[in-house]
């Protein structure tokens, strides 16, 4: 194997020491990754792309939230995205007039041919009421989303069936039968389901309002199946996993079509939805949070009477509140490559919650670093979360078996190789310290020792070896922002200097040949939760 130094980007020869070791430093080998390209695990599922999430539809319709979702789309590789409000009134989709209903799809149309310009899909939300339908006044969120049930079913179905056909005149029949419909959004939650007449408190409610989601399944099941019976609709889209088991039984006793279960999971123990971060949120302490309910949702659904129903959770994140700084921080990456290299196949989709910072629940945000769901803020700055999912959209078609558990080496179909590699390690504040005080401070990485990656069974010849990183101070826009003072508001220069500084360019790129024994070594070090993308392509004789 030989080695030759082709280009450092700038203002990271400093990290050359920690991002490769040079043949003369024979550091202990703390962890080794290896690989056999003979040895292939099957095509890479990629789950982890089929869906992110975003606010709420209106949102959608504004240029710097369709400028990052271009992005977005072009370098993680996202299929669907999933949004609320879809039916809210800020998107005018419904009146009556005299006691008959009117009917508007402008702005949906306007939203879901953008996506459908830039390679995407709706996975349709089918929510919030519309006033004109809606059974009471009761609302959610600064945009306030109607949460009661219709006050006419018949209207409702009639609604939806329109909906649907109209969808089918505008995109055909065969890329609809390719969305989602999901019916409503966290009905188990009474902040987004009134299905509560009585206005009991919320433990003796559950159960009333439980019936009357399943009332409203039902009815909009039968509304989109009357279209094209091969479209597909689910639900229940509780929160915490709730309701399934009941959901499914619900579903086969009464004879009511479903094609998936949705649902949603966030790692915390101690929290609840707090927009503003001031009761604030404590990561989970479980080693097994998030995968751990993904698996035992695929049990419940392989013990029940339809067990090849899809699973799809279509919101997941660290935390369920928009003012948390663990999604800004550079932790952030490892969490979610941990998170979901442990799911395996159990789920169809994890749709990560959310791909921008333009997420209004609240209302509009006053900081450009304020702890939002996105992977991408305000300014176009790309969070260390990001690159967990620009690294995974950079893995080839077929993945490789792997002596390391906390890795993905796969090959494409031009003879690339990739390897991506990570440490998890839990650096959680446990539940006496709220993630909004300890993740807003300087939190070094330690060491975690020298890893060696093995590769064998390379086709003789010589590659492009580019490797690249994220962690602590590389690609960390949180940190940069911290050193200017974590202003509220970003001047164009700051904004320059923090993109600058975290632009995802690799840290090292060089030439590497590789002999007739097929053999690859290299050894690098690796800190607390760094991700590290080493990618080798083939180069061609001139």
């Amino acid at each position: 194997m030989n080695l030759t130094t082709r280009h450092l980007a700038p203002g990271l020869a400093a990290l050359i020491a920690t991002a490769v070791l040079s043949a003369a430093d024979t550091p202990e080998v703390i962890r080794t990754v290896s690989a056999d390209l003979q040895q292939v695990n099957g095509p890479l599922n990629t789950m982890f792309k089929r869906c992110v999430g975003a606010g709420r539809a209106n949102e959608g319709l504004r240029a710097d939230w369709q400028r990052q979702l271009t992005v977005v789309r072009r370098e993680c590789g996202f299929e669907y995205i999933r949004f609320h409000g879809l039916f809210c009134d800020d998107m005018g989709v419904y009146r009556e007039v005299g006691g008959k209903p009117e009917y508007n799809w402008h702005y949906i149309d306007e939203l879901f041919d953008f996506l459908h310009g830039i390679g995407m899909k709706p996975f349709v939300e089918l929510g919030f009421m519309p006033t004109g339908l809606a059974s009471g006044s009761q609302t959610i969120f600064w945009w306030k989303g109607n949460i009661t049930p219709p006050k006419d079913y018949a209207k409702w179905e009639a609604f939806i069936a329109a909906f649907v056909r109209h969808c089918t005149e505008r995109y055909g029949a065969d890329e609809v039968r390719s969305w989602y419909f999901e019916v409503w959004n966290e009905p188990n939650l009474d902040g987004f389901w009134m299905g509560n007449p009585q206005k009991k408190p919320w433990a003796e409610w559950a159960p009333g309002g439980r019936a009357e989601y399943f009332k409203l399944y039902a009815s909009t099941a039968r509304a989109v199946k009357s279209i094209d019976p091969a479209y597909r609709v689910g639900g229940p889209a509780t929160a915490g996993c709730g309701w399934v088991p009941e959901f499914i039984e619900f579903c086969n006793t009464s004879h009511v079509p479903v094609d998936f279960v949705s649902t949603h999971t966030y790692g915390v123990d101690v929290g609840y939805l707090d927009e503003t971060g001031t009761a604030g949120t404590a990561l989970s302490l479980n080693p097994n949070s998030i995968f751990g309910e993904v698996r035992e949702m695929r049990q419940i659904i392989a013990k029940s009477p339809s067990p090849k129903l899809e699973l799809h959770f279509t919101e997941w994140s660290s935390s369920y509140t928009p003012s948390d700084p663990f999604h800004d921080s550079y932790h952030s990456a490892a969490y979610i490559l941990d998170k979901l290299k442990n799911c395996g196949d159990a789920a169809q989709s994890m749709s990560y919650w959310t791909f921008t910072d333009i997420f209004e629940e609240g209302g509009p945000r006053w900081q450009a670093f304020h702890g939002g769901f996105g992977l991408i803020n305000y300014q176009d700055i790309k969070k260390s979360a990001y690159r967990a999912y620009q690294f995974l959209n950079r893995l080839g078609a077929t993945e490789l078996k792997s002596s390391d558990s906390s890795s993905w080496i796969c090959t494409d179909s031009s003879g690339g190789v990739q390897a991506l590699i990570w440490d998890f390690t839990n650096t959680f504040p446990g539940k006496d310290t709220i993630n909004q005080i300890f993740y807003r401070r300087d939190l070094p990485a330690k060491p975690k020792g020298v890893i060696a990656l093995n590769l064998s069974h390379l086709p003789a010849g010589k590659y492009a070896m580019e490797t690249y990183k994220v962690g602590y101070r590389v690609n960390d826009p949180y940190a940069t922002y911290r050193d200017l003072g974590a202003p509220a508001q970003l001047t164009k220069d700051q904004v320059s200097k923090i993109k600058a500084e975290n632009n995802g360019a690799p840290v090292d790129v060089r030439t590497v040949e590789i002999g007739p024994d097929g053999k690859f070594t290299h050894q690098f070090d690796l800190r607390e939760n760094d991700a590290v993308l080493i990618t080798f392509t083939p180069q061609k004789l001139r």
